[in-house]
């Protein structure tokens, strides 16, 4: 009898183990000196762990868009729509360069206005005439600091082929044009606060970008590694030269700046999958070379999803994902604009507490003013998101999405990227969930309330929750919480003092789920 107790135990155990992935199918943890060095193919590369926890309990970035575009834009005519792609919008005068209506570009007029003549006084000039007087990287670094911002850095290479850091691969940078570094100022800055070190790359569309300035005219043949080599409008193959320099770039911004998070704008999807796999497995392996989880965030289909961090710009989706995601978004125009509105402190808190139920993070994007100076209402609109997360960052910084993501009447009518041209005013009715742990989530009313709050999901007629609720508290409030749990649902007394005016979240500690064991010990069984 013992003997078949004993073999029985042994297939328990075989049992067991099989539910093991296997050891090609696990993801690869790059803090272990055992980590195997990544190969530039899918299958290799699916061994990463593409959502390192230290990102995905940040929930929130900020990035910068800020260069000799900026620049472009003083001066503008503030009633006028401009698009953000000054350097390739400046060259569509409807002519040489054809337009939808067949007008010239609001960018060309005003170009031509401030400057002359883009074949004259191309994009080149432009950065020519950038002067960042007032770049502070440490006023930047504690300005991030305050807004609540767990990673940072700068738009490393936006489409205009400038790099914004001392670069020995292309003399189109920062310190030959403007005398400073910004990715190794703020590198230090932000890294020296606790925040992680990110860098955005857009330069894959720069094949595109610069098509319409070779057939504008006026492009020097000695500044084709501005331009790229002369190729037609339409042309979606770059050449081998643009492929080397694409690279050379990238490949340098990583030896010598060692960012924590490399972030991609679109395009890159219509490059050589050998370029996008070479990238990932040399970032990966310098990661584990460095004794840090990196993370790649991409657009479209540039990477599968196993790899990266897929990203939504200006949009996120309506229901939560399996897999962590990112928003982009502006409070206003990506860059630089005259007389620009902005976001309030209050809608975007809204923005980034929807993600966050929803199983995402958001990256914020900060327009400097031409000289690098940030804008007081962009201050004052990051100060209010950080005393918003001084309070509640509890309800946010390491939580992961709860059995649902929330109820209420407002909701995105679809997901994906650009959904934010919607107009989405939330409401004391609208209300967010996220989790802290088995024992305790949050839920979040994302507007002041005035009678009770009614959290119909919670209800006793409704299987989203049984466990039984032991206490309910309100983050910065040190006032004892009225509630009930019924048919209606959870049902709490609005407290006298409600201090903030933007969100408020609610604690919530329960019971935690238990189950006893159904055949007791595991041989019990057993004759």
């Amino acid at each position: 009898m013992k003997t078949i107790k004993t073999a029985i135990l042994f297939l328990f155990v075989v049992l067991l183990n099989c539910n093991e992935k296997p050891a090609s199918e696990k993801k690869v943890d790059l803090n272990t000196e055992s980590s195997t060095a990544f190969e530039a193919n899918w299958k290799s590369l699916e061994k990463v762990n593409p959502e390192p926890h230290w990102f995905k309990d940040a929930k929130f970035g900020i990035y910068t868009h800020w260069g000799p575009i900026s620049e472009a834009f003083q001066g503008a005519n503030p009633e006028r729509s401009y698009g953000g792609w000054h350097g390739m919008i400046m060259y569509q005068d409807g002519d040489k360069v054809e337009t939808k209506n067949g007008a010239p570009s609001n960018n060309f007029l005003h170009h031509k206005e401030k400057y002359g003549d883009p074949a004259e006084f191309g994009y080149k000039h432009v950065i020519e005439q950038f002067k960042p007087t007032k770049f502070n990287a440490k006023e930047w670094a504690e300005l991030f600091e305050k807004s609540g911002a767990k990673f940072a850095g700068p738009v490393a290479m936006h489409h205009d082929n400038f790099a914004m850091w001392n670069s020995k691969v292309t003399r189109w940078n920062s310190m030959n044009y403007g005398g400073i570094d910004p990715s190794a100022e703020l590198k230090k800055e932000i890294e020296g606060r606790g925040m992680r070190f990110m860098a955005s790359f857009h330069h894959a569309f720069t094949w595109k970008y610069f098509a319409p300035a070779h057939k504008y005219g006026g492009v020097d043949s000695a500044d084709y590694d501005l331009y790229t080599n002369p190729h037609d409008i339409d042309s979606d193959l770059p050449d081998e030269d643009f492929y080397e320099q694409w690279w050379a770039k990238l490949k340098e911004f990583i030896d010598v700046y060692q960012p924590d998070l490399i972030w991609f704008d679109w395009w890159l999807e219509n490059m050589t999958e050998e370029a996008r796999q070479k990238f990932l497995a040399y970032y990966y392996n310098k990661g584990q070379e460095w004794g840090k989880e990196v993370v790649v965030c991409y657009k479209e289909t540039t990477f599968p999803e196993n790899v990266g961090i897929k990203d939504y710009e200006r949009g996120r989706p309506n229901q939560p994902k399996n897999q962590f995601w990112l928003t982009d978004t502006s409070p206003g125009a990506w860059f630089y604009r005259p007389n620009t509105e902005f976001k309030t402190s209050n809608e975007l808190i809204d923005i980034l507490v929807d993600i966050v139920s929803k199983n995402g993070s958001m990256l914020l994007n900060v327009p400097p003013d031409p000289d690098g100076s940030i804008p007081q209402e962009m201050k004052d609109l990051l100060i209010g998101m950080g005393a918003w997360l001084e309070v509640n960052g509890e309800a946010i910084y390491g939580t992961r999405p709860w059995t649902i993501f929330g109820e209420g009447p407002t909701r995105l009518p679809e997901g994906g990227h650009k959904v934010e041209k919607h107009n989405i005013e939330y409401t004391n009715k609208d209300i967010r969930f996220t989790k802290k742990s088995d024992t305790e989530f949050f839920a979040i009313v994302l507007d002041k309330p005035e009678n009770n709050i009614v959290i119909k999901s919670l209800s006793t007629d409704i299987g989203v929750l049984n466990s039984k609720i032991e206490n309910v508290t309100l983050l910065g409030s040190g006032e004892q919480i009225q509630w009930t749990r019924n048919e209606q649902g959870l049902i709490i007394k609005v407290p006298k003092v409600l201090e903030n005016k933007e969100a408020y979240a609610f604690k919530i500690v329960m019971e935690g789920y238990k189950e006893n064991n159904i055949g007791g010990d595991v041989d019990a069984h057993v004759d």
